[in-house]
């Protein structure tokens, strides 16, 4: 997925010489191939992730299309302040890049890890917040968030969790949820979004379970969340974030809001990680391996 996202970056860069790549001293292997052939639109702010996105913003006052890139406890949670007032004000176009969301960072400890990211972007009045699955869905994404005429938050976890489409999906539509496999109407449908939905798709196979993919939080379609409740008994969401203002408030507000249907949320708990380890090892320890969601979901089942 990481070499999509380079790859999309390189691309848009060569067509569109106002594109700029801004980072606070990360990514160097990552941006070998834009730093070679796009010298001119490289930039490097260094450890001031509030400065960059200053200076993002003041970029694309004059005509550029900058596209930020930090880790996800950096860009956006150090700078929410300057996201808010510099960028989502003024709805000026520049991208969001927040690498490693999540546990992805696991022995770096609290500080370099992200599971609060989608919350603090999500209630950004105009930002739009991407979460891709796959190298498919991440292509998809760079060229929605490049023609978005606004400011977008561009979420990317676990890089390494393999495809979950079978070829390039063409271009990604507003707010639409993704279906990747038919289960039987009987029992729950499952919305993931990023390193999760590889999760779904595995709990999925052997229940008979219909799985949708939610690449795009902000916005989400209503339309969308009202089919996928009346094809199936109920939904379950998972995503590597916490449980509080992410994917699976995001189903809830729409499901309740409309009665539509039960959901089960399953994500980060509302806690700090009692112990430093592994991406397995934290995963494990919130809940949200595969062993634990899935028999959380068998539960939901059984209770129904």
């Amino acid at each position: 997925m990481r070499d999509a996202f380079s790859n999309a970056l390189v691309r848009l860069a060569l067509a569109d010489p106002t594109v700029l790549l801004l980072t606070g001293d990360h990514g160097y292997a990552l941006f070998d191939q834009f730093r070679k052939r796009c010298p001119d639109q490289y930039i490097n702010a260094g450890i001031a992730e509030q400065n960059m996105v200053g200076m993002a913003a003041g970029l694309a006052r004059v005509g550029f299309r900058p596209f930020v890139y930090g880790l996800a406890a950096f860009v956006p949670i150090r700078t929410v302040e300057q996201i808010k007032l510099d960028i989502a004000h003024d709805n000026l176009p520049v991208v969001l890049l927040g690498d490693g969301a999540g546990f992805v960072y696991s022995h770096l400890g609290t500080s370099h890890q992200s599971t609060e990211d989608i919350a603090c972007t999500r209630a950004i009045p105009g930002l739009q917040v991407l979460s891709p699955a796959d190298r498919f869905e991440m292509t998809a994404c760079m060229d929605y968030a490049y023609a978005t005429r606004g400011p977008v938050y561009l979420r990317m976890g676990k890089s390494d969790c393999g495809d979950v489409h079978l070829g390039p999906i063409g271009a990604l539509q507003c707010g639409r949820l993704l279906k990747l496999r038919d289960g039987r109407p009987d029992r729950p449908g499952l919305i993931a979004t990023g390193s999760m939905v590889r999760t779904a798709m595995n709990i999925a196979e052997s229940r008979e379970l219909t799985v949708w993919s939610a690449p795009s939080l902000k916005p989400l379609s209503v339309d969308d969340v009202r089919a996928a409740a009346s094809g199936c008994s109920s939904l379950v969401t998972l995503e590597e974030h916490s449980m509080l203002n992410g994917l699976g408030a995001a189903i809830t507000e729409i499901t309740s809001e409309h009665a539509l249907t039960r959901v089960l949320r399953i994500g980060v708990p509302d806690r700090f990680s009692e112990r430093c380890g592994t991406y397995a090892y934290l995963l494990c320890e919130h809940g949200i391996d595969h062993e634990s969601a899935g028999r959380r979901i068998d539960d939901f089942i059984s209770a129904a």
